[in-house]
């Protein structure tokens, strides 16, 4: 319910400013086709009412609301039936018909597509029809040059307003849509990549290694009996671990450096032009860190990691060998002791220094 309600507000506020701009310049369109016709005051006065103080009227009643959206297609509907009213008593002047109505079908198109565009048609319909009960039906197939030239600020400055709403509502949608792409790339709990999106990420990276023979390196992160520590101390504290490692990963790594969580307690690296050797260190120094690592509620909670590193290699047919080989080292980290930076035995050589 909040939420349609902001929802709706947003949409009255973006109403608000073509709404201000058209009625009150579209105003002096209407006087300069109504002057040459002597119409009783009551007549000037409410189309000072309607284009001075209904489009603040308009707001206050839509923001106001307990359905803002609805209130403000309603205050739509009735704009539109003051162009049928206004055309209908000005006896259809050429020239500023034309203007009125094709600016209102713009905002009503604009505002409610192809539904409020037909809706506001029949408004307009019903303007016309109160009109010519009050005034007769006639009409004006002439156009001085005055209304001509009362006409050029509403064709001229209405559709810039509108434009400038339009690309302020383009511009956020573009927001919206840069912030869902990231969210269904992340993973919620830690903030790094999810797993489908690491992976579409080592496909391109392995490309980018077999094109330009690049060096690089992935490490698979394993949180050493992490199932225990859910068991002992409960999921809060897991998953407080679980951040922990991801906020060291963001410090001790590179911009260029991608990590995300693979699954469960299980994270993942690409080191992009990165030699085995600094892999190695960098995996190295981020297991101290972890292994230092106290938490404020559980002082006696210890944390480590074992790493399995692979570099590339020409003779890898696709990422899937590569993070298999990654694979491999960290299965050997976890049963030689863990707590521990390993590499697969076909990487041996490739690295000038061992753990």
């Amino acid at each position: 319910m909040d939420k349609q309600h902001g929802k709706g507000l947003s949409f009255a506020r973006r109403i608000y400013m073509p709404r201000t701009i058209g009625l009150g310049i579209g105003s002096f369109s209407v006087a300069a086709a109504l002057y040459p016709l002597h119409l009783p005051v009551w007549v000037w006065v409410l189309l000072a009412l309607n284009g001075f103080v209904w489009p603040h009227l308009a707001y206050q009643l839509s923001s106001r609301s307990a359905f803002p959206y609805k209130a403000e297609r309603r205050n739509l509907l009735y704009d539109s039936l003051c162009g049928g009213f206004w055309v209908a008593t000005f006896q259809f002047n050429p020239l500023c018909t034309v203007t009125i109505l094709a600016m209102m079908a713009m905002n009503n198109v604009a505002a409610g597509g192809q539904r409020m565009f037909l809706l506001g048609s029949l408004s307009q319909v019903v303007g016309v029809m109160i009109a010519w009960s009050l005034f007769g039906a006639a009409y004006t197939l002439s156009t001085t040059q005055l209304q001509m030239w009362a006409c050029l600020p509403m064709l001229t400055l209405y559709p810039l307003a509108l434009g400038m709403v339009c690309y302020q509502l383009a511009i956020k949608l573009s927001e919206h849509k840069r912030t869902l792409s990231a969210l269904s790339r992340t993973d919620s709990l830690t903030g790094l990549l999810n797993h489908g999106a690491w992976k579409d990420l080592l496909q391109m990276k392995f490309r980018e290694c077999s094109q330009r023979q690049q060096q690089a390196a992935i490490a698979l992160i394993d949180i050493d009996h992490f199932k225990a520590i859910n068991d002992t101390y409960g999921h809060i504290i897991g998953d407080s671990v679980l951040r922990q490692l991801s906020i060291e990963l963001k410090c001790n790594l590179r911009e260029s450096d991608l990590a995300g969580r693979y699954g469960g307690d299980e994270f993942c690296v690409i080191l992009p032009n990165m030699p085995l050797n600094q892999a190695m260190d960098v995996m190295e120094r981020l297991r101290k860190v972890l292994q230092d690592y106290r938490h404020r509620e559980v002082p006696k909670l210890r944390v480590s990691l074992s790493i399995g590193l692979a570099a590339y290699q020409p003779s890898f047919t696709d990422a899937t060998a590569w993070l298999d080989d990654a694979d491999k080292a960290l299965y050997t980290a976890k049963n030689t002791g863990r707590n521990k930076v390993s590499v697969n035995p076909s990487n041996i050589g490739l690295e000038t220094s061992a753990v």
